[in-house]
């Protein structure tokens, strides 16, 4: 275990899941916000995208290993704001890497699935990435500065994380489809998009043990089912006893949304033989999250 680690962006989902790890189970870590502050002690804010702020943070709290979870993650907000998705996405890594650089701190970084295309049935960590969206492209640039780097480093693709969240956060496709049903109105699923769901907590337990055995290299950290949102939607159904006749099925063209998606399989043995913790599918993880809370 690292003597220190440093977390950016401890607000999202997943950095949040992160905090929680940390604070269970007694390790010595920091974590940064750049939107809604709380009381918690261990946070600090950082606007990754300014190099002084970003050294400054690094200076004060000389972390061993930096977890890079912070991004614009939104697809059709990177495909309208390119800017903004540049400068966050790639701009904000290229000064985190930098001061790690500087600092000789291993970088953890979340990247995506969204670096392939989706025309091959499955993919492994070494296969050729083309990613079809622009949030790819900035994931994808700032994989390859890291892998350019000095840095020792883990890069983690991953794919629809979900987990119970905050109120401000972003929602998941679970939360969307629970306050579709809180509020009692139906719900539009698609048909035609494929994922490999995340379950967050098994992500960051999965990522700690990678930490742990000072394992290097890329690493695809995602859930154990290739499967439809639609199949998801109504296994989320069954587990949380909700009405399947209020889900309406559509595709994906009746959105009309800016960003192209891919149906991307990421193959995820790597990182289950070299962790020895199954990646959960998504029946096991819906049920997680219920007794979590009923």
């Amino acid at each position: 275990m690292p003597k220190k680690i440093l977390l950016i962006g401890g607000n999202s989902i997943i950095g949040s899941k992160f905090v929680d790890h940390f604070h269970n189970n007694n390790i010595v870590f920091r974590s940064t916000f750049f939107q809604h502050p709380t009381n918690d002690e261990s946070k600090v804010f950082l606007d990754i995208q300014n190099q002084s702020n970003v050294e400054k943070i690094f200076t004060e709290i000389q972390p061993d290993v930096v977890i890079h979870t912070s991004a614009l993650s939104a697809i059709d907000k990177c495909e309208t704001d390119r800017e903004m998705a540049y400068s966050i996405n790639v701009k904000g890594t290229e000064n985190i890497l930098k001061a790690c650089e500087n600092n000789s701190v291993k970088i953890v970084y979340v990247s995506t699935n969204a670096v392939f295309d989706g025309t091959k049935n499955e993919y492994f960590e070494d296969d050729q990435t083309n990613p079809v969206n622009y949030y790819g492209k900035t994931k994808l640039i700032g994989e390859q500065k890291i892998q350019d780097s000095k840095c020792d480093y883990l890069i983690l693709r991953t794919d629809q994380p979900y987990c119970w969240i905050e109120k401000w956060q972003r929602v998941n496709s679970v939360i969307r489809l629970l306050n579709k049903f809180s509020e009692n109105k139906l719900h539009k699923e698609v048909t035609d998009w494929y994922n490999k769901p995340t379950f967050v907590p098994n992500f960051v337990e999965n990522t700690m043990k990678l930490i742990d055995t000072n394992a290097a290299g890329i690493f695809h950290a995602v859930g154990g089912d290739f499967i439809s949102r639609l199949d998801w939607c109504m296994i989320l159904c069954d587990i949380f006893d909700l009405d399947k006749s209020k889900i309406i099925q559509i595709s994906s063209q009746d959105l009309n949304l800016p960003a192209k998606r891919s149906n991307v399989n990421l193959n995820n043995e790597k990182i289950t033989k070299k962790t020895g913790i199954p990646m959960v599918g998504v029946r096991q993880g819906a049920q997680l999250m219920f007794n979590e809370r009923y």
